[in-house]
């Protein structure tokens, strides 16, 4: 046999053998324990979702809120300023006695009607704007709206009755612009308790 007849077998490289890959896995047919995998990740991403959705509605509902606290109290400085016109308008009706308005030529009739217009559109303005003037006349007293200056003796209201009003008080929103200042009756009669009639100077 010569070396021509030989070349071919020596050239031919041995067949190597076929790989075998794993085989593919159908989503139907999954590995044990991944779908308890799936499961949990997924309960934890809708958890992370509903946490992010809630602080996302919180900080709308803070926001909001803001805005509006803003938009409200933000005039709360010039509001207190504009209480001291208010004032000044009461002081001057106050200034004029009933008996003089009843004899008044029509010049200051036209002027204290002019002045008790001016002040009723300016308390018009600041209710516009959330301010409201507090009556606490009769009403208990109530340190959180208003502020004693004395206390008058009035049997005829029950005690701790706000009998007068020296100044205005004034709100804007819910919280207090400027508290009343009042007398209030010291010494009146005490209002009976709804259950307890047998106290023993309950007939005092």
């Amino acid at each position: 046999m010569t070396d021509r007849d030989r070349q071919p077998e020596d050239t031919t490289a041995p067949t190597p053998e076929p790989v075998v890959s794993k085989p593919y896995i159908m989503p139907d047919d999954p590995e044990p324990g991944s779908v308890e995998t799936l499961e949990k990740e997924a309960t934890e991403a809708r958890d992370r979702m509903l946490r992010t959705l809630a602080e996302m509605e919180n900080l709308r509902k803070r926001t909001a809120k803001e805005v509006a606290d803003a938009r409200l109290y933000g005039i709360t400085g010039f509001a207190r300023d504009v209480l001291d016109i208010a004032d000044n308008l009461q002081r001057a009706l106050d200034a004029v006695p009933a008996e003089a308005r009843a004899t008044a030529d029509p010049g200051l009739v036209s002027l204290i009607e002019g002045v008790e217009l001016t002040e009723r559109s300016l308390l018009n303005a600041l209710e516009k704007h959330g301010v409201k003037k507090l009556d606490p006349q009769g009403q208990k007293f109530d340190p959180n709206f208003h502020q004693a200056m004395y206390e008058v003796p009035d049997p005829s209201v029950p005690s701790g009755t706000v009998v007068q009003i020296m100044q205005a008080g004034y709100t804007i929103g819910e919280r207090v612009l400027r508290p009343a200042l009042v007398g209030v009756a010291k010494g009146g009669a005490k209002p009976v308790p709804a259950a307890n009639n047998n106290e023993p100077d309950s007939a005092a």
